[in-house]
């Protein structure tokens, strides 16, 4: 009699293929959820495969609209990265692909939840809180984090001899032990010899982009559009092609961004549970949107003020807020660190985002783009909406309705406590000023 059953987030790979063999042999029913977020894979075989090694039910979502409108486009409205560089990619499929395992497991009356996380990394924690918020009587079951588990499989090459001998295909070797996690945002690598930080990934590793050394010769330009933050329109190819459809915009972005070697990157950065790990990635389309998204804000989003019709039409006509600096310090950066560490589905992540959309009522407008030799470039922007550059008020060559002699008072008031802080120095003894040696002095 079985244990149980259990719904097993099933990607067909190694380490799931494994683990679904593995719970079989514990005695549990197994039902297989694979969710579609983009990733180049044959969703037919993985079934076939999943019901081959036992699983009694398999079920297979796309989740690729949601995951690009519910996740990535708050994502590129807000700017969000984690430690100045990684934009989230895996990140920010885990909270669709954990709510829709859920919504599996309550149809199939499962008591129990599995991953093939491992028991070092980010993402057991990020389904984890996903799953206890999304139903809180759950149960989990973390082969990775289980001693009898993780003492029988040492590493990779323990799997891939119990997946030989049990008669599992994989496409994982020996000689090419690193892990990969793909969806439509980007694909990871990381384990195996990329544990070494100073060893160079190989150029086979690379699954998305083309190698930027053999990428085109000549320059792909395209006009990328915004509305309130967010992707509304894609123009390629001299714009004789041109995508508005969201799905349809983001993989176009990543087609034209794969063919011309942009988004790849190498890092070591800083995971949730205290270690440090080695991880590269590539981003392709993603990488352009938010850069393009970053530059339209510096022609149409106000340093300090926010227009008073973008945050309600009774509110004071006085009313000021340092919007981008605001958002940037306070959204961007906590909204990065938040989906980083696996609290999507809690309430700062509500509160954050809710936030966003009074930063972008003002984010309409156009970029022209180029991708070239991977890299991601700006020729120039515009907005037909927005009007606070003033190309008059900002030349070298004409006055215009701005008056330099402004200047003078601003530049004293800014210097009265730089002036005192000055003062302070020299009576202390710590001039500001490094003194000359005479030998210099000719």
């Amino acid at each position: 009699m079985a244990k149980g059953k259990v719904c097993l987030a099933y990607s067909g790979g190694l380490d799931t293929s494994c683990i679904l063999k593995y719970l079989l042999e514990e005695g549990y029913e197994v039902v297989t959820f694979t969710a579609n977020i983009g990733q180049e894979e044959d969703f037919e075989a993985v079934r076939e495969k999943a019901l081959k090694i036992g699983a009694s039910k398999v079920y297979i979502e796309d989740l690729r609209r949601e995951f690009i409108e519910e996740l990535c486009y708050p994502a590129i409205a807000c700017n969000a990265i984690y430690e100045n560089v990684y934009l989230l990619g895996t990140s920010l499929a885990r909270p669709v692909t954990a709510r829709a395992q859920v919504l599996v497991a309550q149809k199939e009356g499962c008591f129990a939840l599995s991953h093939g996380c491992t028991g070092k990394g980010n993402d057991q924690v990020r389904f984890e809180l996903a799953f206890y918020a999304l139903q809180p009587s759950i149960k989990v079951i973390a082969p990775w984090r289980d001693p009898i588990f993780y003492e029988k499989f040492k590493g990779r090459n323990d799997l891939l001899d119990y997946a030989a001998a049990k008669g599992i295909p994989v496409t994982s070797t020996k000689s090419k032990p690193w892990s990969m996690d793909e969806n439509a945002a980007h694909c990871s690598y990381e384990a195996g010899i990329l544990e070494d930080p100073n060893t160079s990934p190989p150029e086979n590793m690379w699954q998305l982009t083309v190698d930027p050394t053999k990428a085109p010769d000549v320059p792909e330009d395209f006009t990328l559009t915004f509305q309130k933050g967010l992707p509304v329109k894609l123009e390629y190819e001299g714009g004789k092609k041109i995508a508005t459809d969201s799905v349809d915009l983001f993989l176009t972005a990543n087609s034209i961004a794969r063919r011309n070697g942009v988004g790849r990157l190498d890092i070591v950065e800083n995971r949730f549970i205290g270690l440090k790990s080695r991880g590269c990635y590539e981003t392709p389309g993603l990488t352009m949107l938010r850069a393009a998204h970053v530059d339209l804000e510096g022609l149409v989003l106000d340093r300090e003020v926010l227009h008073p019709q973008s945050i309600g039409d009774n509110q004071d006509a006085n009313v000021y807020f340092q919007v981008r600096a605001l958002r940037d310090q306070f959204i961007t950066f906590n909204y990065g660190k938040l989906l980083y560490n696996g609290l999507y589905f809690s309430p700062e992540r509500e509160f954050l985002e809710g936030s966003i959309p009074a930063s972008q009522q003002n984010v309409n407008g156009s970029v022209r783009c180029r991708a070239f030799k991977g890299l991601f470039s700006v020729l120039g922007r515009w907005s037909d909406t927005e009007k606070l550059y003033d190309a008059s008020e900002s030349s070298m060559d004409e006055i215009g309705d701005f008056s330099p002699s402004d200047c003078n008072g601003f530049i004293m008031v800014n210097a009265i406590r730089l002036k005192k802080f000055g003062k302070a120095k020299e009576e202390s003894g710590q001039s500001l000023v490094k003194k000359l040696d005479s030998a210099t002095i000719s």
